[in-house]
């Protein structure tokens, strides 16, 4: 549903879109739709958007914004990551009101995934 000046797409860079859509479909059961050789989307994730070829990537370290998914179970998210390909960048950590960790997909791109059950 849209929402007047609600963040409504997000897009991401991508070093190689192949790895990245298996990557998020392995880890997270992401479905895309491709557009062409430079760009696939994804929806239902909370908020639509997509990957588009680039050699760049976002991370909170050059000033990226972080984006965090929520997991009802983090350390099955955890393993789900790093068997899917992703690199583990910060283990579980706790903070107030839950516990999360970071991750970079194989086009480098780090996220975060959080949780606020034990």
């Amino acid at each position: 549903m849209k929402r007047h000046h609600a963040i409504n797409y997000v897009e991401f860079p991508a070093r190689d879109l192949e790895a990245t859509k298996k990557f998020f479909a392995e880890a997270f059961g992401w479905v895309f739709v491709d557009y062409g050789p430079e760009y696939v989307a994804f929806s239902g994730q909370g908020i639509d958007g997509g990957f588009y070829l680039a050699d760049l990537a976002a991370a909170p370290a050059s000033g990226s914004a972080l984006i965090v998914l929520y997991s009802d179970n983090l350390s099955a998210t955890l393993a789900g990551v790093e068997a899917a390909a992703g690199r583990i960048v910060r283990p579980i950590f706790s903070f107030p009101g839950g516990r999360r960790f970071h991750f970079t997909e194989p086009s480098g791109n780090e996220l975060a995934v959080w949780s606020d059950l034990p």
